[in-house]
C-alpha cells in the first residue's frame, strides 16, 4: 500500500497535469447553440468584459495605487485581453491572467498608493477572473477546475505570508467566489451533455424503434404470403405429378421431365417450410385458417358498425381476377384503416370503396372527424398500422396515398396492380406517394392538405 507521501506526491503530479493538459476541443463556447446569437453571446460578453477593464484597470493602477504608466499598462493588457482567447481555450487564457494577476499582486506590494486599497487582487482582478471562471467551467473537467481552484488559493495564501499587514482579506474572497463560480458553471455544462447525450440516446433508440417494426412488420406478412405461394407450389406439383395420368400418350421424355418438375417443385415446398420455420422462430403459432381476400371486407364492415362506427362500403358486382397477393393485401389495407378509426375516431362516419378497371384496383377509406377517442394517441410510434400498409404496397408495386383531410379527417388511398405488367419490381416501386412518418407514426400527404385529423394512427 502506497505511503501518505506517495499519495500526496501523486495527487499533486496529477493536478500538475491537468493544468498543463487542456480540453481536447477547441470549438468556440456556445458553439453547438441553436440560434445565432447565442453563438455570438460569449464573443460579446467577453469583449465587453475586455474594453471595459482594460482603460479602467490602468487608470486605477496609475491615479490610485500610483504604480508607474508602463507597468499599468502592461498589467492591464494582460491582465483583461486574454478573456478573448478564454472563449475557444479557457485554460491558456488562465495561465496567462493568473500568471499577470500574480505579478500585479508583487508590484503593487510596493506601490505609493497601496495604503487603504485592496490587495492583493484588485476589483478589477476578482471581476476579470470570476468571467473567466466561468469558461472554465464550461469546458475544462473536473480535474483541471479543481486545479485551477486550488492554484487560486495557493497564490492568495502566498501573498497571506509575506505581507499579513497589507492583506485586506480579497484572496479570500477570490478563492471562495471562484470556487462557486467553477462548481455552478461545471454543473450547468454536465448537465446540459447529460440532456443532450440523452437526446442522441432517444434518437438512435427511436430510429432503431422504427427500424425493428419494419422488420416485423415483413415478417408477419411473408408468413402470411407463405400460404398464398404454397398454394400454387402445390397445383403445380399436383398438375406434374397427374399429367402423364390425365395425357394419354406421352413420350418417355415428357414423362420424365414432368417428374422433374414435380420433384422440383416439392422440394421447394420443402423450403419454404424451412424458411417459414425461421420466420415463427419468435414462438409465432403457425396460423391454420386460409389467408382472407376482398370477399370478406364486407364482414370487415359490419364488425365495424357493431363498433360504433357509422361505416358503408362500396364494391363492384365482379372485380373479375384478382392476384392473390393484391388480394390479401387489400384485405389487409381496409382491415388496419377501419382498426385505426374504432381506435382513434370513434363514431367517426366511415366510408369504405374498392374499385377495378380490369389494370388497377383502388381500395379507398376516407372517415370523417371523430366524437370522441376511445383511447389515448400512440405517442411512441409502436404501431404497425401505416408501416404494414406501406410494406404491402411497396410488395405488390402498387402506390399509397395517407394524410389528413381539411374537415379533421382522415384518407387512405392504394392503388394495387391487377396485372404482372402493371407491376414494376418492388424495390423500384414509388416511394414518393407514400408521405413521411413522424414520431406518432402519422403519415403526411403532399397531395393532402389540413390539419392533421385524430384518425389513423399506427395502430397494433
Amino acid at each position: 500500500m502506497p505511503s501518505r507521501p506517495a499519495l500526496w506526491r501523486d495527487g499533486a503530479r496529477a493536478l500538475l497535469g491537468a493544468l498543463r493538459t487542456p480540453s481536447q476541443s477547441t470549438e468556440p463556447l456556445f458553439a453547438r447553440a441553436p440560434k445565432r446569437w447565442q453563438r455570438f453571446a460569449p464573443y460579446v460578453v467577453l469583449f465587453g468584459f475586455a474594453v471595459t477593464l482594460l482603460p479602467t484597470t490602468t487608470t486605477v493602477l496609475i491615479q490610485d495605487y500610483e504604480l508607474g504608466g508602463g507597468w499599468s499598462g502592461a498589467l492591464a493588457t494582460a491582465q483583461t485581453a486574454p478573456l478573448l482567447l478564454a472563449v475557444s481555450r479557457p485554460l491558456q487564457a488562465w495561465w496567462i491572467i493568473f500568471t499577470a494577476d500574480v505579478v500585479g499582486g508583487i508590484l503593487l506590494q510596493s506601490a505609493d498608493g497601496l495604503a487603504g486599497r485592496p490587495w492583493p487582487w484588485t476589483p478589477m482582478v476578482i471581476v476579470g477572473y470570476l468571467a473567466l471562471m466561468i469558461c472554465l467551467g464550461l469546458r475544462e473537467s473536473r480535474r483541471t477546475l479543481l486545479a485551477v481552484w486550488l492554484a487560486t488559493g495557493a497564490a492568495g495564501f502566498f501573498f497571506e505570508l509575506i505581507s499579513q499587514n497589507r492583506s485586506d482579506g480579497t484572496h479570500l474572497l477570490l478563492f471562495v467566489l471562484s470556487g462557486v463560480f467553477l462548481v455552478v458553471t461545471a454543473a450547468l455544462r454536465e448537465r446540459g451533455d447529460a440532456q443532450r447525450r440523452l437526446v442522441e440516446q432517444e434518437t438512435i433508440s427511436e430510429a432503431e424503434r422504427s427500424r425493428r417494426t419494419l422488420l416485423e412488420e415483413r415478417a408477419r406478412i411473408a408468413r402470411e404470403l407463405h400460404d398464398v405461394v404454397a398454394h400454387h407450389m402445390s397445383v403445380i406439383t399436383v398438375q406434374a405429378d397427374s399429367a402423364p395420368y390425365r395425357i394419354d400418350g406421352l413420350p418417355d421424355s415428357a414423362r420424365e421431365e414432368f417428374s422433374t418438375i414435380a420433384a422440383s417443385a416439392r422440394e421447394s415446398l420443402t423450403e419454404m417450410r424451412r424458411l417459414l420455420t425461421v420466420l415463427r422462430s419468435d414462438g409465432t403459432d403457425s396460423e391454420r385458417t386460409p389467408q382472407p381476400g376482398l370477399d370478406r371486407v364486407q364482414q370487415l364492415v359490419e364488425a365495424t358498425v357493431r363498433a360504433g362506427v357509422p361505416a358503408e362500403v362500396s364494391l363492384p358486382a365482379e372485380l373479375g381476377p384478382v392476384p392473390p397477393a393484391v388480394d390479401l393485401s387489400a384485405y389487409r389495407i381496409v382491415q388496419e384503416a377501419l382498426a385505426n378509426v374504432v381506435r382513434h375516431a370513434s363514431g367517426a362516419p366511415t366510408r369504405v370503396s374498392v374499385v377495378s378497371d380490369g389494370d388497377w384496383l383502388t381500395v379507398l377509406i376516407v372517415n370523417g372527424p371523430g366524437a370522441e377517442r376511445t383511447s389515448p394517441l400512440e405517442t411512441g410510434g409502436t404501431g404497425h398500422g401505416l408501416v404494414g400498409m406501406r410494406e404491402r404496397v411497396r410488395l405488390t408495386g402498387g402506390t399509397l396515398d395517407t394524410g389528413p383531410l381539411p374537415d379533421g379527417g382522415f384518407r387512405v388511398a392504394a392503388r394495387l396492380p391487377l396485372t404482372d405488367a402493371n407491376a414494376p419490381p418492388a424495390a423500384s416501386a414509388p416511394s414518393a406517394s407514400l408521405g413521411s412518418t413522424d414520431s406518432t407514426g402519422t403519415t403526411d400527404s403532399t397531395d393532402v392538405t389540413g390539419p392533421a385529423g385524430p384518425a389513423q394512427k399506427d395502430a397494433p
